[in-house]
């Protein structure tokens, strides 16, 4: 298994058979993406939610390689609307794609989609469980500030081993936040995201690493690089 961060919010997960799972798409626009958006393959492609850094190209790689998309009930009318292949869910749901399980799971965020000609209503925001097919779970948080279900559902029921959690401030946690919810997760990995795309989300990862460590020593803060694999 390896995890490939692609800047902000987006990640190439490539599982243990070998399946391409792309989480928020954000390619084209990503000003520190190193990768463009015919390198990238995608058997399944997760959107978090509406926001064009997040929605990004998920249709345009769908297009391409046949990927299915994996979205909130709103999103997916929409998609499906675009003649693409979608699998809609709300929170609370599980579903299973090529032996990956797939939960969707609560975010405290907007969603609405800001990327088409009027702006429109897109249901809520989620996060993910991506457990592949030896049992490895891995949490993608999507967009969202601290919120009590992962001291409670999040660690105590689905209990991810990596957890990839926004520190950029302002729109999503910062450092401070995101440190605490390390603390009650407590994944055996944690690798930070959604910072220093923008200079309005700019911050130190080694400050969270910081934090981190001086709450929860259990846990191994792995920063990457935009185009760095995590591998195990």
């Amino acid at each position: 298994m390896q995890i490939r961060w692609l800047g902000h919010s987006a990640f190439e997960i490539t599982s243990d058979e070998d399946l391409k799972i792309l989480i928020d798409p954000f390619i084209s626009n990503n000003p520190v993406c190193p990768v463009t958006v015919e390198e990238v393959d995608a058997d399944i492609i997760c959107v978090t939610h509406g926001h064009s850094d997040h929605f990004g190209d998920a249709m345009e790689i769908a297009n391409r390689t046949g990927a299915v998309i994996v979205a909130n009930h709103e999103h997916s009318v929409f998609l499906s609307k675009q003649g693409l292949e979608t699998v809609g869910m709300n929170i609370g749901g599980s579903i299973q794609i090529h032996n990956i399980k797939i939960t969707m799971l609560n975010s405290n965020h907007s969603s609405d989609m800001d990327f088409i000609e009027e702006i429109g209503a897109g249901g809520s925001s989620c996060g993910y469980i991506i457990q592949l097919e030896s049992g490895r779970k891995i949490y993608h948080s999507g967009d969202t500030g601290l919120f009590g279900d992962m001291k409670t559902v999040i660690s105590d029921i689905y209990n991810p081993q990596i957890a990839l959690l926004p520190i950029g401030d302002r729109y999503t946690m910062g450092p401070l936040e995101a440190s605490m919810a390390v603390k009650w997760i407590n994944p055996e990995i944690v690798i930070p995201m959604h910072y220093n795309t923008f200079p309005v989300i700019k911050q130190d990862p080694e400050e969270f690493a910081r934090r981190v460590e001086s709450i929860n020593k259990e846990t191994k803060v792995v920063i990457l690089e935009p185009g760095e694999i995590y591998k195990e």
